[in-house]
């Protein structure tokens, strides 16, 4: 195997013999000096790669390649030594083989094969040197029929007196054409499953793609909202900080004022002071004494006494200026306008972004409410009545179970609803079919094949769909949930609207009818709003 990939490397690919003063050209292949030079008379571009060149090229000689080429040629045995893979049984020098005769269990070239016998007996066959796979073990003949009960290829002599005596036997050729047919089938349904795996790799390669777009996309939409409300947040913070720290240099001035006042009256007092205790010391007229005494106590006592009502003015001027209430509104009001934008940036916007229909006009079909569902006046709320509601008999109304669809169907794309519902009581929320039964057993939604609902009952959730039921964990006191629909994929999710939002279960179904919203309440004060 090595011998001959060198020969084919060693191969010009002009006269196709091994290199005879091999030359190469500027582009990297090499030829025989006389092959290159007759080429290159005639165009000026490799016979390989077809690269042409504006001159011709100097003819310069591979010396690497030609010591290789010789000793190639010096190891390699004449044509006469050369192996044949199936050499003629009666040439006295190897010759190929053209032709196998399975009767005379001889190969033959194509001069002994003009004269061998043209009789039917004489089988012949593309040659091989595997004569025993073609004969028959037992009877020493060839192999010319195929039973088909043991699926086995025989001898006539097994047809005739073997153990398949007796069996449905077909020809070889006929049952290889057979064969062949059977073939051609699994080959064409099997390139049929290819072109499908192909198709379905590619749509399933393309959504990959576009949920990586949809959630790049989204990132940024997000990242974008949280640096705005991040903004928000910080200009906010700025305004109340600002806020209280005016609150608190002006408070702050009007008690330094304050403190000055007392500043003032300590020094007057210390001064008072200081007069009395000199005049102790130095005065002996009591008269004098007491005279001066009293004139200068009423000044005094008069100026403290001014002092004392200023400070207590001011003083409560301040405590009253002391107050959180403006800054508190800043950020109650910073705070509802975050929240305005956080609804505006709402599930209807993020669901444009992953191709989702709200449904906001989704309305009860009052004409299919049981008399005993009170449908409200914005038909979006079912509720339960101790008393018949007098509706119209129709065709479309359900007759035993309190329950209502919806004027709205879907029978593509992708839908989100939302839905709230009294805390207690019975009910049940999904989707169904408007093909579902109005009456008996069968209409009971989420107890058929035909309704995907779900189930709230005794504080307790559940999933169900044609009498199968899955109980759910829950959260207490959630009163929203949502439904994504993905009528494509098949995809039915239920959802609780609490913080954080929880998946409850997710149905997989192949819909083959449009799907209507059904809702069913049971009990007193029971109760199921469609909120979009």
């Amino acid at each position: 195997m090595a011998s001959a990939d060198l020969r084919d490397e060693l191969t010009c690919s002009v006269c196709l013999n091994i290199y005879t003063e091999p030359i190469t050209l500027p582009c990297g292949h090499s030829f025989c000096r006389v092959c290159i030079a007759g080429v290159l008379d005639t165009q000026l571009s490799c016979p390989e790669c077809r690269q042409s060149f504006r001159i011709r090229p100097k003819l310069k000689r591979n010396l690497r390649l030609s010591n290789i080429s010789k000793h190639f040629l010096s190891t390699e045995p004449p044509n006469n030594q050369r192996k044949i893979e199936f050499p003629c049984t009666y040439c006295d020098y190897p010759e190929p083989a053209a032709k196998t005769c399975l009767l005379c269990e001889a190969s033959l070239c194509d001069k002994h094969l003009k004269n061998h016998s043209q009789s039917a007996e004489h089988i012949l066959t593309e040659p091989t040197s595997s004569l025993r796979n073609r004969k028959c073990s037992v009877h020493k003949k060839v192999l010319e029929y195929y039973c088909t009960e043991d699926a086995a290829c025989i001898c006539v002599s097994c047809c005739l007196v073997g153990v398949h005596k007796g069996h449905q036997v077909k020809s070889l050729n006929e049952t290889f054409e057979e064969k062949k047919i059977q073939m051609r089938e699994s080959l064409e349904k099997l390139t049929a499953e290819r072109v499908e795996t192909k198709t379905n790799f590619q749509i399933l390669w393309k959504m990959k793609v576009e949920v990586q777009e949809k959630v790049t996309d989204v990132t940024g939409q997000v990242k974008a909202l949280i640096t705005d409300i991040r903004g928000r947040l910080d200009n906010l913070e700025h305004q109340v900080l600002s806020e209280i720290s005016r609150q608190e240099d002006k408070v702050s001035h009007q008690i330094s004022d304050l403190i000055r006042q007392l500043e003032t009256k300590k020094d007057i007092l210390s001064k008072e002071i200081s007069e009395i205790e000199e005049n102790l010391c130095n005065m002996t007229d009591p008269l004098t004494v007491l005279q001066q005494q009293v004139l200068g106590r009423c000044e005094v006592e008069d100026n403290i006494n001014n002092m004392d009502r200023e400070r207590e003015d001011k003083k409560v001027h301040a405590m009253e200026d002391l107050d959180l209430g403006l800054s508190l509104a800043t950020l109650h009001s910073g705070i509802t306008d975050i929240a305005t934008v956080l609804r505006g940036w709402n599930m209807s916007y993020s669901s444009s972004l992953l191709n989702v229909n709200m449904a906001p006009g989704t309305l009860l079909d009052i004409n299919t409410a049981c008399n005993k569902v009170a449908i409200s006046g914005n038909m979006k709320m079912a509720s339960t009545s101790g008393i018949p509601q007098g509706y119209w008999e129709t065709p479309e109304r359900f007759q035993v179970c309190l329950q209502v669809l919806s004027t709205f169907g879907v029978s593509c794309g992708r839908y989100y609803f939302e839905m709230e519902t009294s805390n207690s009581g019975y009910w049940r929320l999904g989707l169904a079919y408007p093909s579902i039964e109005r009456k008996g057993d069968q209409a009971v939604i989420g107890y058929n094949d035909k309704s995907w609902v779900l189930e709230y009952w005794n504080s307790q959730f559940s999933a169900v769909h044609n009498h199968n039921k899955s109980w759910l964990s829950r959260s207490s006191s959630v009163v929203r949930f949502g439904m994504y629909l993905d009528y494509k994929t098949g995809r039915l999710s239920f959802y609780e609207l609490c913080n954080p939002v929880r998946e409850l279960h997710t149905f997989t179904a192949t819909f083959t009818e449009p799907l209507y919203v059904a809702l069913s309440v049971y009990g007193s004060n029971n109760w199921i709003r469609i909120i979009n």
